[in-house]
């Protein structure tokens, strides 16, 4: 395969289940992945996180493909999520940007318009090159062309590839912050304080993010999402202008070079607000967190939009029967509605890998 190769759709071929539920299909039971599914969760993942740092991971083909696979061959996922970052998108500008042990991501606040002068987005294309051929790579893998691949329990053809990126507001929130945090204090009194430069990241955010994703896309990615893990900070005001309207405009981008390809959106702890967000921002399904009521939820959202969502990991680390029987009620929860089964929030490090396969048992009987 060449390396400049460009997907596009195939509308000869039956589209995968993922894919036809995220175009409004209904499927029985619902095809289903599991956030941060590559993880630390698995010891074959664990093994190679001791081998290189987390940008070197991200940024070797070879490595990201592998971390991307490892869940498909123990269980066979509807949808296989390429292993990267949010993160990724600020550090090709040129933001300075580590992953330290027990801290997590640290990067050089950017709190001024000076500062973000400084940043470079025409670096970005190339910065972020080996991401679009370990995206190329899984796509062959997945696909069956790629005869070395090894899917384990996977079958070519079967699984969708998916490409993501961090909405501008969540992705604003570490680089102005310039690490992690409950409250994002200094970023959203920045925001406040001087609205001028806020606006000004965002907007550069939604540019560049769009351009991420189709450029994913173009790679061979067969759906995409946006994560806005901290859309739930914001009063309804602030959510409408930094969380809906760029999601808005992203989706608009993204459409306008890619209209057969679907776009999930996750405004974490959205609350009553995510009917509105699933209307505005034109999203083809909206991923629900834990806190979703799900009959709420099929109220509030447009019939034309996929549900996802939306089990407790800690339900998930927690194992048993209780494990089966939250995952078919949520399965229950959303029958006859598009649905894509998944949790509310990723997979988290301490949970045993045999809890995982009991779930997917759980949801493909349900």
């Amino acid at each position: 395969m060449s390396s400049t190769e460009v997907f596009a759709p195939d509308d000869d071929k039956p589209a995968k289940k993922l894919l036809r539920v995220l175009r409004g299909e209904p499927s029985w039971p619902p095809p289903m992945w599991l956030m941060r599914q590559a993880g630390r969760y698995l010891p074959e993942f664990r093994a190679m996180r001791a081998q290189a740092d987390f940008i070197t991971r991200c940024m070797t083909p070879e490595t990201a493909v592998e971390l991307t696979l490892q869940p498909i061959r123990r269980y066979a996922m509807d949808g296989a999520i390429l292993f990267s970052d949010i993160l990724i998108l600020p550090w090709a500008m040129g933001q300075p940007l580590e992953f330290r042990e027990s801290v997590g991501p640290v990067l050089e606040p950017i709190r001024d318009r000076d500062a973000l002068r400084r940043l470079d987005p025409s670096r970005v294309a190339e910065a972020t090159a080996p991401v679009a051929e370990a995206l190329r790579r899984l796509r062959a893998a997945l696909d069956g062309h790629d005869p070395a691949a090894d899917l384990g329990a996977g079958r070519p053809g079967a699984t969708a590839l998916l490409g993501f990126a961090g909405a501008p507001f969540t992705v604003a929130c570490y680089m102005v912050e310039g690490r992690g945090s409950r409250e994002f204090a200094e970023t959203r009194t920045a925001a406040y304080r001087d609205p001028a430069f806020f606006e000004a990241l965002i907007e550069l955010l939604a540019e560049q993010t769009a351009l991420t994703l189709c450029r994913q896309i173009e790679a061979g990615a067969e759906a995409v999402m946006l994560f806005d893990s901290w859309a739930g900070l914001l009063p309804p005001g602030e959510f409408r202008r930094h969380v809906i309207g760029p999601a808005a405009a992203i989706v608009r981008a993204v459409r306008a070079r890619h209209p057969g390809v679907p776009v999930i959106g996750f405004p974490r702890l959205g609350g009553l607000l995510v009917g509105e967000y699933a209307a505005e921002t034109g999203v083809d399904a909206l991923a629900l967190d834990t806190g979703a009521d799900l009959e709420q939820a099929r109220r509030l959202v447009p019939d034309r939009v996929a549900l996802q969502g939306n089990l407790d990991p800690l339900r998930l680390l927690a194992g048993g029967d209780g494990l089966v029987a939250e995952a078919q009620a949520v399965c229950r929860a959303l029958r006859g509605r598009p649905h894509v089964f998944n949790l509310g929030h990723g997979v988290l490090p301490q949970t045993p890998p045999e809890h995982v396969g009991m779930l997917v048992d759980a949801v493909r009987s349900a």
